[in-house]
């Protein structure tokens, strides 16, 4: 193969990774291993919309670029990427052969859509058991509003490339739901019926890959993505508040809370977990390990803030210190997306709903006729506990697997080394 031919293919596999979820630095040192196999000194420049690829063989050099959106997130095909670099490195896949199944793994269908549909509304209805749903109408609601949803933003999506339209769409669909059912009595105060369906919209990978490309000092990358979540999450107010408006119902700032049994917790998280991984695309074969971590750490969580009265934002912290302990060696044993299988395992824990509360106090605020001392605190403590919970979130996730992942590069520098020195 020629110099650009290799330069190609390697940038055809950095391209899925990026795509799809991986890690910045998965995706680097996954492109730097395929470069060797290749015979090819080769260093990505991942940024948002594109990546450059700096290639060099002898004296020749080649500099490619190519367009990259990394707001998808498919696990399977993360794997099958990851797995082809290894048999390409191992020599039981050729160049050539690897080119058909780049190819093959970046066109390979999804999911269909009503299995997605299907998916996106159990984890509504467990996100909606975990926030303290009582009546069977209102779980019934939830089901049919965030599977007609799921199937709105795949209509939407077919139709317009914007990002944010079809989150939007979702979030205006379930805010009319939800007010429907104020208005027939069928959703208390804590409206329910229509923020559960748009929890499951938060874009919560995008945050973990984009606070682990802060923290690893590529500050570019990490703020475009943290932006790029932002805008997701404010398309979803947006959609969501709006709805609700259209038949004159808000979204109240302070509605009294419900805590739920530990049993209930454990199963509701269990059934999220395990579909939120299917919306990720990911293998069934890897369902037993984010189902088991997710479902207990949020007994963890649940026994720290009932028990031991940490805080939610602590509580939260603690849960994810040890899913981000045990899923850092099996993302890399597997080959999947960390920021995906860890989200996975932790989406009920996200403030979703202190998030769109935020947003409807702030929107009281601007409207001026109703301002009150209770509101604006009422509103700060939604975005306060929003930002804590995130962050606590992020730093448990995070630390452990950049912990982890410094080790395992020094170990293998260390074998790299005695190797060299035993020839």
């Amino acid at each position: 193969m020629t110099l650009a031919q290799r330069t190609r293919l390697v940038l055809a596999f950095a391209r899925v990774l990026y795509e799809n979820g991986q890690s910045t630095d998965e995706t680097v040192a996954a492109t730097a291993r395929l470069g060797d196999a290749l015979g090819l000194r080769a260093t990505i420049i991942p940024r948002w919309g594109e990546v450059v690829l700096q290639a060099e063989d002898g004296d020749a050099g080649l500099v490619s670029v190519t367009d990259a959106n990394p707001t998808g997130i498919d696990m399977h095909r993360v794997a099958s990427t990851m797995r082809a670099v290894e048999e390409l490195g191992a020599g039981r896949l050729t160049p050539l052969a690897a080119i058909d199944a780049v190819v093959r793994i970046a066109t390979a269908a999804p999911p269909s859509a009503w299995m997605f549909a299907l998916a996106d509304a159990a984890v509504a209805v467990a996100v909606a058991v975990l926030s303290g749903v009582q009546h069977l109408a209102a779980a019934t609601l939830i089901f049919m509003s965030a599977g007609t949803g799921s199937i709105l933003r795949r209509r939407v999506t077919s139709y317009s490339a914007n990002i944010f339209l079809p989150p939007f769409s979702a979030a205006l669909l379930a805010g009319i739901v939800g007010a429907l059912a104020v208005r027939y009595d069928l959703s208390s105060t804590l409206r329910l019926v229509a923020v559960c369906p748009c929890v499951v919209l938060v874009p919560g990978p995008h945050v973990l890959n984009g606070a682990l490309d802060l923290m690893n000092g590529r500050i570019h990358l990490g703020a475009n993505r943290l932006i790029y979540a932002g805008l997701v999450v404010v398309a979803i107010s947006t959609g969501l508040l709006a709805g609700l408006a259209l038949l004159g119902v808000s979204l109240p700032v302070d509605p009294p809370s419900r805590a739920v049994p530990l049993w209930q917790d454990i199963i509701a998280s269990g059934l999220a977990v395990a579909c939120f991984s299917v919306l990720f695309s990911g293998p069934f074969e890897m369902l037993r390990w984010p189902v088991a971590v997710g479902m207990a750490s949020h007994a963890l969580r649940w026994m720290a803030v009932r028990v031991f009265e940490l805080g939610p934002a602590t509580g939260t912290f603690l849960a994810c210190l040890v899913v981000g302990l045990i899923l850092t060696p099996v993302s890399r044993r597997s080959h999947v997306p960390f920021a995906a299988i860890a989200f996975a395992c932790v989406v009920p824990m996200m403030p979703g709903v202190s998030l769109f509360r935020m947003a409807s106090g702030l929107i009281q605020l601007a409207d001026g006729s109703h301002t009150t001392f209770e509101l604006i605190a009422e509103t700060a403590a939604n975005g306060s506990s929003a930002v804590l919970v995130i962050l606590g979130m992020s730093l448990g996730l995070i630390v452990p697997k950049m912990a982890i992942d410094s080790l395992a590069a020094r170990t293998t520098a260390l074998r790299a080394e005695q190797a060299v020195l035993c020839r």
